[in-house]
């Protein structure tokens, strides 16, 4: 069986790994190399970098618009194109290249949470439980028929960043049991997904960041443990404007404005919301590293409540 593999970001790596385990994998598609860093110097993507340790030829089109991108792809003759989070659409053209098409690994349980951001969208919609799936692809937004998925709780502890990690490895995991069964002789059988439940994770917007205190405690905590490690929810806090890494809702009732500092105690900053309380755990402020609420009280003990 011959492999192309395309993918761009470190959620990919974990699957890459796991194609090339058979010595199947021929090439590698990837996003261009982009500016990175402070000195915005042209990095390579983390599936280049280890597809270069592995050796695996690497192919960086900026798109398959122009025929010459197609063409290269073609005269690779592979059976099989997996794609994970790549980061462009691939038309029709190229999904008609493989013999046994093209693969995808997306970071939710289909229909719910189609599109670039499912594991942040999860989370800031507090749900309970998310997923990876293993769908075929079809010229629609990732709405191929499902082969095969794999679920997962989201605990009250899961961060964007914690939720990437476990992800990852289940779609590593999920995508060996679709080679497992094409090795066999077998493929996966497709499953059309459900007309209802369909939701779409749009891209994140740094502008999202800012906590609006007017909405509900439960939500904004939600949308912290998203955006952590990126973009960072941020706030403005008693004349300033603060990075916020942890947060907790409180049911805390109170009469009092949203984003007034209702106590600021060694256990946290309680700012008032629309609907409770959200309690800050770990904080940022400009030009510093992420502390906690105990150590950012010391920098500003007026602040501190009995």
């Amino acid at each position: 069986m011959r492999i192309v593999f395309a993918g761009t970001p470190g959620f990919a790596v974990p699957c890459l790994r796991t194609a090339a385990e058979g010595g199947e994998v021929i090439a590698v598609y990837t996003q261009p190399d982009r500016p990175a860093g402070r000195g915005r110097q042209l990095a390579p993507s983390p599936v280049k970098v280890e597809a270069l340790a592995r050796g695996l030829p690497v192919f960086q089109p900026e798109n398959f618009k122009r025929a010459e991108a197609r063409e290269q792809l073609q005269a690779l003759r592979p059976d099989l194109i997996v794609v994970v989070a790549y980061g462009l659409i691939l038309p029709q053209s190229v999904l008609d290249i493989p013999r046994l098409g093209c693969w995808n690994v997306h970071a939710s349980l289909l229909p719910r949470w189609r599109g670039a951001a499912p594991i942040q969208r999860a989370l800031e919609a507090g749900d309970s439980e998310t997923g990876v799936c293993l769908m075929q692809m079809e010229k629609g937004l990732d709405t191929g028929p499902v082969l095969l998925s794999l679920a997962t709780p989201i605990t009250p502890e899961d961060t964007g960043g914690s939720l990437h990690d476990r992800l990852a490895a289940l779609g590593a995991e999920v995508l060996a049991d679709g080679l497992k069964l094409l090795r066999a002789g077998m493929r996966p059988v497709p499953q059309a997904q459900p007309a209802e439940g369909v939701t779409y994770a749009h891209k994140l917007d740094k502008a999202e960041a800012k906590l609006d205190w007017a909405l509900p405690a439960t939500a904004l905590a939600n949308r912290v443990r998203a955006f952590d490690p990126w973009p960072v929810a941020e706030a403005e806090l008693s004349g300033e404007r603060l990075r916020v890494h942890a947060a907790r809702a409180l049911p805390t009732r109170h009469d009092r404005p949203p984003g007034t500092l209702l106590a600021a105690t060694r256990d946290g900053l309680d700012v008032a919301c629309g609907e409770g309380a959200l309690r800050l755990l770990r904080v940022q402020r400009e030009g510093g590293r992420p502390v906690s609420a105990a150590d950012y009280l010391n920098a500003r003990p007026a602040l501190k409540t009995p």
